[in-house]
């Protein structure tokens, strides 16, 4: 029997990224304090493959069956400093006043553990992403919706934001949550067949 692909997140974009080339994984949350202190010493690429090597071994430690499992997490930077989620309404705004006209780099680390076959790969994709010049009223209105209070960064590519990002230079989908070429290379790798597929 194939190992059941994981996915050790909550984010339901990652989901939806799996899910629409046809993976369909089993969702098992790690519970990880991403804001522990501990972290808080890490440049945003470390931090990025540092979570994501944590989330995927906790777990490793819940599952008692054969796995594939992906872990991943985003952070925005910008100039230096790393963007996670802005929590409040006041955060997001003076974020998104800070971003407009600019550009910054979206991190997100993976971590991939084959249970069975005790392998593990990790690595980290960076897409730069561009914003448009957005007014006062634009920020407002679209932190009014509260999509940006619990993602990376305050802005999503596949949701209302998506009309304030002017230019990506990179991966598409490393900006929504988890790269895909990351993700192939490394199941590609260990010749994993394409399990948990959806079958017509």
């Amino acid at each position: 029997m194939p190992p059941k692909i994981v996915l050790a997140s909550a984010s339901p974009s990652r989901l939806r990224l799996l899910t629409s080339v046809g993976i369909n994984p089993t969702v098992v949350v790690s519970g990880v304090d991403e804001e522990d202190s501990a972290y808080s010493q890490l440049s945003p690429r470390e931090l990025v493959i540092a979570l994501a090597i944590v989330k995927a071994h906790t777990v490793k430690t819940l599952i008692d069956y054969p796995a594939l499992i992906v872990g991943c997490d985003s952070t925005f930077e910008f100039e230096g400093e790393s963007l996670g989620k802005p929590g409040t309404a006041a955060n997001a705004i003076a974020r998104a006043k800070r971003l407009r006209g600019k550009s910054g780099l979206l991190h997100t680390g993976h971590c991939i553990i084959d249970t069975e076959k005790e392998v593990e790969i990790s690595d980290v994709a960076t897409t730069r992403v561009h914003f448009a010049d957005m007014s006062d009223e634009e920020i407002e209105g679209y932190v009014a919706t509260g999509e940006p209070l619990n993602v990376a960064g305050g802005f999503t590519l596949d949701g209302l934001s998506a009309p304030f990002i002017t230019k990506i230079e990179g991966e598409t989908s490393n900006v929504i949550g988890c790269s895909y070429f990351s993700t192939g290379r490394s199941r590609s790798s260990w010749s994993i067949d394409q399990c948990n597929r959806k079958r017509n």
